[in-house]
């Protein structure tokens, strides 16, 4: 799973804990780990889900200002079979 700098700054100083993923089959699993440029992160749960479903509150964990913001993003990302919340946290340094 590949994340921009700036969003796994946010998920190390606690702002985030919600990223959203399109995949044709996911790359991460609930329990594992995933090693990043700024460290470790848990990858706590993850849920298929139709992303008409994303709630604001969701979308304000994942960093947007709220639903419509993450729509107007999703509009932007390439599409995949399956659509995903994953929740996730900050371990500390690789």
């Amino acid at each position: 799973m590949l994340l921009k700098r700036e969003l796994l700054e946010e998920i190390k100083a606690g702002k985030v804990d919600l990223v959203f993923r399109r995949w044709s089959r996911p790359s991460v699993k609930a329990g594992g780990t995933l090693k990043t440029k700024v460290g470790i992160l848990a990858i706590k749960a993850i849920d298929e889900m139709s992303p008409h479903d994303v709630s604001d509150a969701d979308a304000r964990r994942a960093g947007f200002a709220d639903a419509e913001a993450f729509h107007r993003w999703l509009e932007t990302m390439k599409a995949g079979e399956y659509f995903h919340r994953i929740e996730v946290g900050y371990l500390g340094e690789a």
